[in-house]
């Protein structure tokens, strides 16, 4: 499953880079968010509730950051399973200065296996922007 798009956070450019980069924040932002934790230099490990359609779950999963050119853009490799089934992905995230913020621009390419993929792409594709739309939406309450 393909994902990309772009959201407008009034901040500066600097303090969305540092927020993005914090475990801190991120746990704030992420819907479903249990736990995030450093594990090493760029490399976390989550605990995310998630629920699509009847189907619900725990993931435990890592994710890991590459190609780091501040305050600029990153590469996130990300990986996870619980009883629902398994994500794994990667996504590039870039920020460019806008008129009263920062934009911060996504493209990801994802692969779910297991009972949370039949529910089917469809589904998936809703969920996964409504969970964008939240993490947006928090990020730039926390950074306003």
């Amino acid at each position: 499953m393909k994902i990309e798009g772009s959201a407008d956070i009034p901040a500066p450019r600097d303090r969305v880079w540092a927020a993005f980069l914090d475990p801190t924040v991120l746990a704030q932002a992420l819907p479903g968010c249990e736990k995030l934790e450093a594990v090493g230099e760029n490399e976390y490990k989550a605990t995310m509730k998630i629920g699509v359609a009847a189907i619900k779950g725990t993931f435990e999963g890592k994710v890991k950051l590459s190609n780091l050119e501040p305050p600029q853009r990153y590469r996130m490799a990300v990986e996870g399973s619980g009883g629902p089934g398994f994500v794994r992905g990667d996504a590039g995230m870039q920020l460019s200065d806008v008129d009263g913020g920062t934009r911060v621009s996504y493209d990801a390419d994802v692969q779910v296996g297991g009972l949370i993929a039949s529910v089917g792409q469809r589904m998936l594709g809703g969920v996964t922007k409504m969970m964008l739309d939240q993490f947006f939406g928090r990020m730039t309450e926390l950074l306003t």
